[in-house]
């Protein structure tokens, strides 16, 4: 199962971040109403929690020698990256998972990103970001994924611009 999936440029700036399953932290406790006794400093945790985590892996999937696989084992989870020119694309799965097809699924992903945008760079990125998330939503769903026909995600994306 997928866990996040990051698209980050070399400065270590987050162009792209989809969590399917929220970061490991200490929550406060819940009260009787059903509410956590600080859902604002929750939130907050979380937040940081992922600006930690993508930190960190921007960090160790940049100093990585070319010469290594684009594997690394990660907390309690594979991360698995590879880099199209100035981007640094990188999918955080389960430890059982095979991590050949998360690979291949980074590579599908930007082939998608390349036939929508006709040649995407970093800018097509930054300025479609909604456009790149439905992309990735139809690719993707629930941490698994969903579709893999690049001509159907493609016919997909368009019939839905077409509705709005």
């Amino acid at each position: 199962m997928i866990r996040f999936f990051l698209l980050q440029n070399r400065q270590g700036k987050t162009r792209l971040s989809k969590w399917y399953v929220p970061p490991p932290s200490s929550s406060a406790g819940v009260t009787a109403n059903g509410f956590s006794s600080a859902d604002y400093s929750a939130n907050n945790q979380t937040e940081a929690e992922k600006a930690r985590i993508e930190a960190e892996v921007h960090r160790l999937v940049t100093s990585r020698d070319k010469k290594y696989t684009n594997f690394i084992e990660y907390n309690n989870y594979k991360l698995i990256y590879r880099r199209y020119a100035g981007l640094f694309f990188t999918i955080a799965v389960d430890v059982q998972d095979n991590e050949l097809s998360y690979l291949e699924s980074i590579h599908l992903f930007v082939e998608l990103l390349d036939s929508y945008f006709a040649n995407v760079c970093e800018l097509d990125i930054v300025f479609n970001f909604n456009k790149v998330y439905m992309i990735l939503d139809e690719y993707m769903l629930a941490g698994e994924i969903e579709e893999t026909s690049k001509r159907e995600i493609l016919e997909r994306v368009k019939y839905l611009e077409k509705l709005d």
